[in-house]
């Protein structure tokens, strides 16, 4: 049996991706301590660089997508690639709080470039009807990357913090570098079809012209994109403030540092089984009802986060937040491709992803506010239950564009 290229070049994006997220993302708390007590730093000065992060992906998103668009996927991965070896090697090298805050942004823009809307645009390129799969097993390397947190400790324990991050460095290079090599920019170009169908075996021209595939000018027009362009920066508000202060939050309710580690852990091991269950399904039924479905379980999942003390709620708030948040993600991209087709796909997942990274600006320090004027979270959480109903109502209010509509 043949294995359709394609699925070779998920599993390149899922490695990179389990990779740079495990470090940059995930895994960044594990050098909290160690640079606190080298430089004497406060927390707000060290976390400040983590918001220069989003701040700046929210801006630079955009300008990915035109990017990934004109240049295609494996340069700017082979890009992203180095620029992520040398933000870590450069970060080992701190001396002061601005080269800190510097190798962050150049880590940043390396990973901007190695990841989610370079990643996302190769497998659109590749995938239509099995998009949805294809979207799923790859992003689940973001939440598989919570495996590799305990290696990234051990590291530091071993060989302290600096040298670490040079070691880690310079396996981005050994394992990155390789796997940007299999990456190939559309399926035409070697003489496939997306999903593998045979050239010899094209579709039907009266078929292929009831596709829709629209231009940046149409979609931008077009009340699907703005409706899901609106619903996920609602839900990115949501999502990342529950994922900052998610052990702040148990912590506030009693619950011990060890158990809301677990959880902490558990939010983005948990997503991997909606990202891929989702994203099948989206492949079988129709995408905008699974979106439905996942957004509605997700305002399910906070309104039991609200009542978290308890251990059967907190359970029943872990089997539906994680996979319904890891559902959303996969769905967002592969609604994107089946709606709107592949030649402004890269700019459209930038301008939706920038959008959404506004969100994650405002959800993070709007719980934080709440908290230190009412001491409690559940004002906050009760509220973002509420934006979930309108981004429900976002997403209803999705209509399937058709060709020549615009």
């Amino acid at each position: 049996m043949i294995i359709f290229y394609g699925w070779w070049i998920v599993l390149a994006c899922f490695v990179i991706g389990l990779y740079v997220s495990s470090i940059i993302f995930f895994g960044f708390t594990a050098f909290f301590e160690p640079i606190v007590k080298e430089f004497g730093w406060s927390y707000t000065q060290v976390s400040l660089a983590t918001s220069l992060r989003g701040l700046e992906m929210g801006i630079f998103a955009p300008f990915l997508g035109f990017l990934v668009d004109r240049w295609g996927s494996r340069k700017l991965m082979v890009f992203g690639v180095i620029t992520v070896g040398l933000g870590l090697i450069l970060l080992s090298l701190t001396q002061s709080l601005l080269m800190f805050y510097l190798a962050f942004i150049l880590l940043s823009f390396g990973s901007g470039g190695s990841t989610s809307i370079v990643t996302m645009a190769v497998i659109a390129n590749w995938f239509d009807k099995k998009a949805g799969k294809a979207f799923g097993f790859m992003a689940s390397g973001f939440g598989a990357s919570g495996l590799f947190i305990p290696v990234i400790v051990w590291l530091i324990e071993a060989y302290q913090w600096r040298t670490a991050l040079v070691l880690l460095g310079l396996g981005m290079w050994l394992i990155g570098l390789p796997l940007c090599l299999i990456i190939r920019n559309k399926p035409e170009q070697y003489g496939y079809l997306p999903d593998g169908k045979s050239p010899t075996k094209g579709k039907d021209p009266e078929i292929q012209s009831l596709e829709v595939n629209l231009t940046l000018k149409e979609a931008l027009k077009h009340k699907a994109f703005i409706y899901l362009t609106l619903a996920e920066f609602l839900r990115f508000v949501i999502v990342t403030a529950v994922i900052t202060h998610v052990m702040p939050y148990l912590g506030s309710i009693g619950i011990s540092r060890r158990n809301a580690g677990l959880v902490a852990a558990g939010i983005p091991l948990i997503s991997i089984v909606g990202r891929i269950g989702f994203g099948w399904l989206g492949d079988i039924y129709n995408k905008k009802y699974i979106m439905l479905l996942t957004f509605f379980l997700l305002g399910l999942g906070m309104l039991a986060f609200c009542y978290a003390q308890n251990l059967w709620i907190l359970i029943i708030f872990l089997l539906l937040f994680p996979p319904s948040f890891g559902g959303t993600m996969v769905l967002r991209v592969s609604m994107l491709r089946e709606y709107f087709g592949r030649d402004s796909f890269g700019k459209l997942l930038g301008i939706i992803m920038g959008a959404a990274s506004l969100g994650g600006i405002i959800g993070p320090p709007l719980a934080g506010w709440v908290f230190d004027t009412w001491q409690s979270y559940y004002y906050i959480w009760i509220a973002f239950a509420v934006l979930m109903g309108l981004a429900i109502l976002l997403v209803l209010k999705i209509e399937t564009p058709r060709k020549g509509e615009v």
